[in-house]
Formats: C-alpha cells, structure tokens, sequence
C-alpha cells in the first residue's frame, strides 16, 4: 500500500545537492578567478620581456649626420624570433615620430593609459590590434643627448596574446584540476559520513519495525548521535503517553466488568428468588426490586459511556477540535432540563449566571461535566434543601450544595474511578467523569465546603482566548 503522506525527500540526497550546487559555484567563480589571475601573471612575466626587448633596441640608437639610427642587436633579434605562441614586433621612431626601423601602425598609447610604476622607465603597457589579431605592447620613450640630435625617440614592442592565453589556460586548466578533484572528494566525503551518520537512525528504525504490537519498551539512547536524541526522548514519551492510555482503558475494562457483574449477578439472583416464589404478591415486590436493580444498572451503563465519549472528546481537543462558548448559556439550558429532576427529589435548584463567561471547549464534554456535578449534588441533598449553579467572570463554574458534603480526607481520592465514599449510593463514576473532562480542557477541580454547608466543586477554566471580551 503506498504512503500517502507527503514526503520530504531525502537527507541525503537533499545535502548532496546543495554541496554539488555550492561546489559548482566554487568551481565557477575559481575558474573565472584562475583565469584573470593567470592572464595577470602572464602580463607581469611577459611585460618585463617586451621592456627588456625595448630597452636592447633603445641601447642600439645611434645618430649619424643629424639623423637616428637603430642598430638592433643580436639579443633583440633573438627575442623577436618566432616561438610556438605568437610573434613579436617593434617600431623605432625618431624625435619627430618618423618611422626609423621596425613595423607600420603599430597602435600607438593613448592618453589615458599611465605610465608604470613597476620598473624605472618611462614606459607604458597597453592592449591593441595589429594586423587582425590581439597584440600587448610596451612604448619606452628614450631621451636623446646627442649634440646632432637632441629630443625624445619612441621604441614600441609588440606581441601577440597566443603566450599568455597558453599560460591562462594551463592555469586554469591546473585550477580545475585541483579544484575538480577536491570537489569530488568532498561529496564522496559528504556522502559517507552522512551514511555513516544516518546508521544508527536506520538501526533504530529497524529496531521499531521489528517489534512486538505489544512492546512498549523506550527506545534506547545510547546508539544514536546528540541530534537525535530530542526525536527519540519524543518518541518515548508519546510511547510512554500510549501505554499509560492503553493501561488505563484496560483497568477501565477490567474495573466496568467487575461492577457490571456485580449489580447483574444481584438482579439474576433477586428474580430467580422471585419466580420461586409461589405467593403472586411477593411477585410484585419483585419486579420492583428488580426495576431498582436495573435502574442502577442502567445509570452505570450510561456513567461508562461518558467515559467512552470523554475519550473521544478529548482528542478531539487535542486536534484543534475545540469551541468557543459560553459557559453561562451550557449552565442555563443544563439547569431548566434538570429542574424538573429537582423537584422530583423537592430540592430547589438556582442559577447565578449574570453574564455571559467565554471558554474553550467541547459542548458534549461540557454539558456531561455540568450534568454530572449537578446530579452528584441533587442526589446527595436532601428534601427540602438546595442546590446553586454559579457562573463568575473569572471562568470559574461552582456548584453548591446543602448536603452532607464530602470529608477534606476523602476529597482527593474521590477523583479516581468506582471510588466511593462510605455512605455512596451510586457507582462512583461521576466525579471521575469531571475530572477526565477537566484534564481534557485544562481546567483545575477544586473540592470544598460552601456557604450552604455542604459541598462546593470549583471548576477553574484557563483563559485561552485572550482577544475575547467576557
């Protein structure tokens, strides 16, 4: 069956993806970056090489008859020959800018490119076109002292860009090579140790796969990294929440069966006795006790299927499930149904609800909590006496009565499932019921004595909704 839960794809996968693109990007901006840095060493090596040329020409100037004469040496002759990455040019010119030896138009400098300050010359560097290629030039201007001849003459020297190109590239190339390899080293790197490291999550996977439905042991922490830890103590304390819930329904199994049998097995009893009986008017003393037996059997039932709904009310809160509502309204519409209760049992029941209280909550669970407190205090009140319902503004709900109440010992104890006081008549599932339901809304119970002189329950709502006006 396919998963239909959405997924985030892998850790793995995911990390080696931002490494490759974080690495492309190294290697891109390293390539860009070896390049120009490779051209600019080229430019330094191969600039001293065209002043040095330039400087050999400059050192073979000669005047005769008023005229200048380049006598280029061997060395300058030797250093313009052809290699296997370009050529080298040049160009004397005299004081008046004529040509004496060398090339035609070759790009002379413009105004804008300085003088260096790299040697002790007046020379100046810069990039042109020559004959349809790409040339680097070098213009030294050599002042003339010659009594015949005096002003300044212009050597240029120029080469083409195929040696410095060659030295880019096997830069760059060596750039990437290094870059590229290291770049392949790191995500096989990534790669194990994210593997490695997600192991013992896979272990602990397994672990959980392959145990019992029934095994609700804690994981265990030892064999997963710090990271993980906060996922396992989670995991442990929901399965820690689990198998206290699956405790709790099977003692409330074990519990409802016991007082189920117990009240069943009497109203068996008491009409087996009756039908044995040969006097007819002992049958209808029968059938009444029989009728009481059944009551109370009938009121158990119901009592165990508030539980069973305040479980399900619960997660609905836990889920976002809740409502806003006004608890002085849930108390009024639950004091006009139980009123004729009430004075059934001649016991005078009064709502103190001026204004209307807003909480958070369930209107089943509420009206079941309400329900209860209310019931629990007309079946403990006797004739003639009273019963109040309170609503305050603080979010507080009281229930009061004038009967015998219940001891500050007992007040505790009262809480916990089929618990009865000694002289309880009923299955002691009421105030078990109030306290699952205020645990689901948050809520605190607090047992007491009132006014009246009987029992006060105090149900304490938290305020969870701050922007709402009371």
């Amino acid at each position: 069956m396919p998963d239909p839960r959405p997924h985030a794809g892998s850790l793995r996968a995911g990390l080696m993806l931002w490494l490759a693109a974080l690495l492309a990007l190294l290697l891109l901006f390293s390539s860009w970056s070896a390049y120009w840095n490779g051209r600019a060493a080229a430019d330094t090596a191969y600039d001293r090489t065209l002043l040095a040329s330039a400087r050999a020409i400059a050192d073979g100037l000669v005047t005769n008859d008023g005229k200048l004469r380049a006598n280029v040496p061997y060395v300058a002759l030797d250093t313009f020959a052809y290699d296997s990455a370009g050529r080298i040019y040049y160009q004397v010119l005299d004081t008046a800018g004529r040509l004496v030896s060398g090339y035609e138009n070759l790009p002379a400098p413009g105004p804008e490119v300085p003088r260096t300050d790299d040697y002790p010359a007046l020379a100046r560097f810069y990039d042109g076109q020559f004959q349809g290629q790409g040339v680097r030039l070098v213009s030294l201007l050599q002042p003339l002292s010659d009594p015949e001849l005096t002003g300044i003459a212009e050597i240029r020297v120029a080469e083409t860009l195929g040696a410095r190109e060659r030295m880019a590239r096997s830069l760059l190339t060596d750039t990437l090579w290094r870059v590229g390899v290291l770049a392949i080293a790191a995500l096989l790197l990534v790669w194990l140790a994210v593997s490695r490291a997600l192991r013992p999550l896979g272990r602990l996977s397994e672990a959980v796969e392959l145990r019992e439905p029934d095994d609700l042991r804690p994981l265990p922490l030892v064999s997963v990294q710090r990271e993980f830890r906060p996922l396992v103590l989670a995991l442990n304390h929901f399965t820690e929440r689990l198998r206290g819930q699956l405790e709790r329904q099977a003692q409330f199994i074990a519990d409802a069966s016991h007082e189920l049998r117990t009240p069943l097995a009497a109203l068996k009893a008491r009409l087996e006795l009756g039908l044995r009986d040969p006097e007819p008017q002992r049958w209808k003393q029968t059938l009444e006790e029989a009728e009481e037996h059944t009551d109370r059997v009938v009121h158990l039932a119901n009592q165990l299927l508030s539980l069973a709904r305040v479980e399900s009310g619960a997660q609905s809160i836990a889920e976002g499930g809740a409502q806003r509502l006004d608890l002085s309204q849930l108390a009024r519409e639950l004091g006009l149904a139980m009123a004729a209760l009430a004075h059934q049992r001649g016991v005078a029941l009064a709502l103190e609800a001026d204004r209307p209280v807003w909480v958070h909550g369930e209107p089943t669970l509420l009206n079941e909590l309400l329900s209860n407190l209310v019931d629990n205090a007309l079946a403990h009140t006797p004739a003639g006496g009273n019963v109040v319902i309170r609503v305050l503004p603080q979010r507080i709900l009281e229930v009061e009565d004038d009967g015998p109440g219940i001891p500050a010992s007992e007040r505790e104890r009262v809480f916990a499932r089929f618990y009865q006081v000694a002289r309880g008549r009923g299955a002691g599932l009421g105030l078990a019921i109030v306290g699952e339901i205020s645990r689901a809304h948050r809520a605190g119970v607090e047992l007491g004595q009132g006014a009246l002189g009987g029992l006060l329950v105090k149900v304490r709502f938290p305020s969870s909704d701050p922007d709402a006006s009371d």
